[in-house]
């Protein structure tokens, strides 16, 4: 059997971004930490990791290939499967267990609703990627629903925030003291509103926000230069892991060079590792693989701290994109399809396909030893 990714997850008691694997029956986490080399090129096709139960991964009958570009890594059998017992698709009404309301913030102005299970804790927070939160009461799920529109429609906010939209305010964050000011001015109002359903419990203790800040890493955290669209066989992915937000990973590209062939700056002086979990997550046996030469385009985005010489070029990860591929180690130069925006540099990334959609990038990286602490 093949160990393949099952994506970002997030111990909510730990508050620890882990990597998963899955080998048929058998699952794996590693613990991602900040300031660690992740690099990895991927092989083969991309294939359904099947559905969660239980808290177990049960794997896809049949192996399905799926699309590189999609975020969801089920094929369409598993993804009916999921949605048949699925408290976000409201096809699962009957769950007994008690359910929470919560407040997310995620940038100014931008506050969604939303339930998560009791005994969840602030996993189902962390792995949306919610910089600040509030919990506003528990009780029975229906009772959460009906409060969960209740304050939809009298607070004029969302119960899904685009994961675009929060990536892109993530590097010009306010400080905590403003996104709790603006999360403890809602709850307020929320708690005043007549019309809470009887058997949902108010939380006790006021107002507690919840800060991520600090888990995510995002203080000083430079703009994306450029966002990964799509896994492929063959392409490499490498960077130092600066912060991760739900299931995005924001990597530092150490060594990007201008065309004089001078190296760009080190990167966040910040960005420390942090300790991780504990040691019942461990890493998959595989293979080391040789470094692999790709074009000689270059591409990125624009954006503060400047990608050239000198500057701090940033890229994101969606995890999601590597859920269901066969990742193996490369130290070789990195090359994905992304973002074709301009960088201001004269090195826009290029695109064949003639969609005016992403293409072809390639970024020369200088080795940095200890891959990930010996993940792949």
């Amino acid at each position: 059997m093949t160990w393949r990714c099952t994506g970002v997850r997030w111990d909510g008691d730990t508050g620890t971004p882990l990597l998963g694997w899955q080998d048929g029956g058998r699952t794996r986490q590693r613990v991602l930490r900040y300031g660690e080399t992740l690099g990895f090129r991927v092989v083969g096709e991309r294939r359904c990791p099947g559905v969660w139960r239980g808290g177990n991964q049960v794997p896809c009958a049949v192996g399905a290939v799926v699309g590189a570009r999609a975020v969801s890594d089920r094929c369409e059998e598993c993804a009916r499967l999921d949605r048949a017992r699925s408290v976000a698709a409201d096809t699962y009404a009957d769950d007994p267990r008690p359910y929470r309301v919560y407040l997310a913030w995620f940038g100014r102005g931008m506050v969604k609703v939303g339930i998560t299970r009791a005994d969840r804790g602030p996993a189902r927070l962390l792995e949306q990627g919610a910089v600040a939160f509030v919990w506003l009461g528990t009780g029975p799920l229906m009772a959460a629903r009906r409060a969960e529109e209740l304050l939809r429609a009298a607070l004029g906010v969302p119960d899904r925030v685009p994961y675009d939209r929060k990536r892109a305010v993530r590097a010009d964050l306010p400080g905590p003291e403003v996104r709790a000011a603006e999360l403890r001015a809602l709850r307020g109002v929320a708690v005043a509103l007549p019309g809470w359903p009887e058997s949902l419990e108010r939380t006790p203790g006021g107002c507690a926000v919840v800060d991520h800040g600090e888990v995510f890493s995002t203080a000083g955290l430079p703009p994306a230069t450029s966002v990964v669209t799509e896994l492929r066989d063959g392409g490499v992915v490498r960077g130092v892991l600066v912060a991760a937000a739900g299931p995005d990973l924001h990597l530092r590209v150490d060594g990007w060079a201008d065309p004089s062939g001078s190296a760009g700056a080190p990167g966040r002086p910040d960005a420390r590792g942090r300790p991780g979990a504990s040691g019942r997550a461990d890493a998959p046996g595989m293979p080391d693989a040789p470094g692999r030469s790709g074009p000689a385009s270059s591409g990125g985005g624009s954006g503060r701290g400047g990608p050239g010489p000198g500057g701090r070029r940033v890229v994101v990860l969606d995890g999601r994109l590597m859920s269901g591929w066969e990742l193996v180690r490369d130290s070789g130069e990195m090359e994905y399809m992304g973002d074709a925006a301009a960088d201001g540099t004269g090195h826009g990334g290029r695109s064949g396909r003639g969609d005016g959609g992403a293409g072809a990038v390639t970024v020369p990286v200088r080795d940095v030893s200890a891959v990930q602490g010996g993940l792949f």
